[in-house]
């Protein structure tokens, strides 16, 4: 069931109720002012462009207050609109300069000086107005005589009369002089509707006007327009932004009763609605009835968004304007909260939309902006993380100016602003004399300057170096004795990383042949070889292809001088005729890991072309194959049998740095001892399949 939330009936300003309002005939704008001072409204509206602030030359006249008022201005008795009466309050602002000389010597004063010092002040005055969809500016000149200047005292005021305006809209004057010498008055007001009687019977689009309300349902608002059936009419909802005019987000033109349904998630404060009778000159009706909602306000944070802006401003951009304040701070880098600095920023209402300039000397990554209300903190963001890099370990001093060049300079800390050379037991207090060093030599960086004080970022790294100098040789010394100690322990490793390369090439006939080079591959790598051989590498097989793993593997070994050892078998024997009696079509492989059969393409062009002998080492095992089953072809380089001719296979492997024969021979009885095991089992293996005992030597 749908809620009331809010009729379309609103008040002036504070006052409850509308009683009656003074009527003004006739269509043109005029301007009066006080008893004793001449004014003139210039013909025609002008630019709103308030400039720069510029210092007063001498006494000027300034706004000082805004006053309004409302009055129907009519063309018939019945015929009226709603119009805003605003009378403007001024004063004289600024003195004259008295001359030095004077002052010193006593020097009567020149009569061309002391007579614009008795003349008449003159000044432009502008009033801004805006009330959705209208904005206007005009311009008033006011001239004061002498009698009545006297700095900062009140000479009267100007009225004038009137900005025409939509019932129920809210407005907004804004007051300032061309040239400008303060900042700008400004006034919001929220006008009556149709509801207030003495403006219903006054003015004649109020008799048909489309009666709304809102209501919400749950997560839904429904905006309910109660028109006849036939009757067409206007709905437009807006944002009503400050500063600047109002933004349209939703128009329709629609006939007869309607309902629109909005997501609460869209509303926000100054979401307002506007709804008229589509006829010519209708008066058009506002409504702003989220203004204290607090879902509104709560989506109008989420849609806040702070912006850093190279290179050292800032911008709040949000729909609305925001009652909050934005402050500097600085964030340390252990992640504590975010301490503010007082000064720079001054402590005022943000305004949105609009970019602000630090007043900073330079920028650091430390500082952030916080815009927070008056209950918590909303928004924070750190200057130019992308430029500046991230938080650094800095020491933010503060120094206080004082009379007579009196100044102190504190730490700012966790738990407080850390006066220096103090006897506290913090990080500041034990560092302050080198810090006060530091910022006399110019080794800080000065963020901020002005009469009052300054701000300063000491780096600290050379003391965090220097505290923790000892702990480090003290580390690096315990590292070397240990890379000492591995280096002895790991001697063995490090001979093994000169020892020549070796590359193992199978075919994989079964597993238990596969169990067999596995054995040779961990006993030549202790003796100690670098093996190289796919059993190892099956990861890397399986990612780059045989293929592709033989090229990457034979070329490393060849160019540090390594050997390629053919393992043959009777399926890599199979595999080296098929490819001998058929070249053009390379054997097809038995696995996805069989180097063996993808190697024969480049292995025999080697061998055809002589290339094979120093570079190539053949094998077979003794019980597994006969010698005369080795193609002639591979017969060119060394064909060892094992473990019978073990020693003479160690000593072609290891080359020139081949120990001496005994030592050969001992290493060998090691070979043979861890190849045992294996061949055991080879050979017990039950229906193994092809190249197993000597009824498969005699079948290839």
């Amino acid at each position: 069931m749908p809620v009331p939330w809010f009729f379309l009936s609103l008040a002036l300003g504070r006052n409850p109720v509308v009683l009656s309002l003074e009527r003004v005939v006739g269509p043109q704008d005029t301007a009066r002012c006080s008893p004793g001072l001449s004014c003139h409204l210039w013909d025609g509206d002008v630019l709103c462009l308030p400039g720069s602030l510029v210092s007063a030359p001498g006494p000027v006249l300034v706004p000082t207050r805004l006053q309004t008022e409302l009055v129907l201005r009519c063309y018939k008795d019945t015929d009226c609109d709603l119009c805003v009466r605003v009378d403007v309050h001024l004063a004289v602002h600024g003195y004259w300069e008295e001359p030095e000389d004077e002052e010193k010597f006593g020097i009567a004063e020149d009569p061309a000086i002391e007579e614009p010092r008795n003349a008449s002040l003159q000044a432009y005055v502008v009033l801004s107005f805006q009330a959705y969809p209208t904005a206007r500016c005009v311009l008033l000149e006011v001239q004061v005589p002498a009698a009545l200047v006297q700095p900062g005292q009140s000479v009267g005021s100007v009225v004038f009369e009137c900005f025409e305006a939509a019932l129920g809209a809210e407005v907004r004057i804004w007051s300032y002089t061309q040239p400008r010498y303060q900042k700008e008055l400004n006034l919001t007001q929220q006008l009556p509707d149709c509801r207030g009687l003495e403006v219903r019977d006054s003015i004649q689009s109020c008799w048909a006007l489309p009666g709304l309300n809102v209501s919400a349902d749950g997560n839904d608002v429904h905006l309910v327009l109660d028109v006849p059936e036939e009757q067409r009419f206007g709905l437009s909802l807006y944002w009503n932004q400050v500063p600047g005019p109002a933004k349209p987000w939703w128009h329709r033109n629609l006939t007869g009763p309607q309902t629109i349904t909005l997501n609460h998630t869209d509303l926000v404060p100054c979401l307002c609605i506007q709804v008229w009778r589509l006829e010519p000159d209708s008066v058009r009706t506002s409504i702003c009835p989220f203004r204290d909602d607090p879902r509104a306000h709560r989506n109008l944070w989420r849609a806040a968004r702070l912006q850093l802006l190279p290179p050292r401003a800032w911008r709040l951009d949000a729909p609305c304007s925001l009652p909050a304040e934005a402050t500097l701070c600085w964030q340390a880098p252990d992640g504590g909260p975010c301490q503010p600095l007082v000064p720079p920023l001054p402590r005022e209402n943000v305004t949105v939309n609009k970019a602000l300039e630090f007043p900073l000397l330079k920028g650091h990554p430390n500082i952030c902006v916080q815009v927070s209300t008056w209950e918590k903190q909303e928004l924070q963001e750190c200057l130019w993380a992308d430029s500046l890099g991230p938080l650094k370990d800095d020491m933010l001093l503060v120094e206080t100016r004082g009379p007579q060049e009196n100044r102190s300079l504190c730490a700012l800390e966790p738990s407080g602003c850390t006066p220096l050379l103090s006897r506290a037991s913090t990080r500041a207090a034990r560092l302050g004399g080198p810090l006060l060093q530091d910022v006399q030599s110019g080794q800080c960086l000065q963020l901020w300057d002005d009469d009052l004080g300054a701000l300063w970022a000491c780096p600290m790294e050379k003391y965090i170096h220097r505290r923790w100098a000892l702990v480090w040789m003290a580390c690096l010394l315990l590292a070397a004795v240990l890379f000492l100690l591995l280096l002895l322990k790991k001697n063995h490793v490090k001979a093994a990383a000169r020892s020549r390369a070796a590359l193992l090439l199978y075919s994989a006939d079964d597993a238990g042949f596969e169990r067999l080079v596995g054995a040779l591959a961990s006993a030549l790598f202790q003796l100690p070889l670098r093996v190289a051989v796919d059993l190892w590498s099956r990861r890397e097989l399986s990612a780059q292809g045989p293929l592709a793993w033989f090229h990457a593997q034979r070329r490393r070994t060849l160019q540090e001088g390594g050997v390629v050892v053919l393992l043959f078998s009777p399926g890599a024997v199979a595999l080296c005729r098929q490819w001998l009696q058929d070249a053009t079509s390379a054997p097809g492989a038995h696995g996805p890991h069989d180097a063996f059969a993808a190697s024969l393409s480049c292995l025999l062009p080697d061998f055809l072309q002589g290339r094979a002998p120093g570079r190539y080492v053949g094998a077979y095992f003794d019980r597994l194959l006969s010698p005369d089953a080795v193609p002639a072809l591979f017969r060119s380089v060394p064909v060892f049998s094992l473990p019978s001719q073990l020693p003479e296979f160690l000593g072609t492997l290891q080359g020139p740095a081949a120990p001496h024969p005994w030592r050969l021979a001992e290493r060998a009885e090691q070979v043979s001892r861890a190849l045992q095991p294996a061949l055991d089992s080879c050979f017990r293996a039950p229906g193994t399949g092809r190249g197993m005992g000597p009824e498969a030597e005699h079948r290839t």
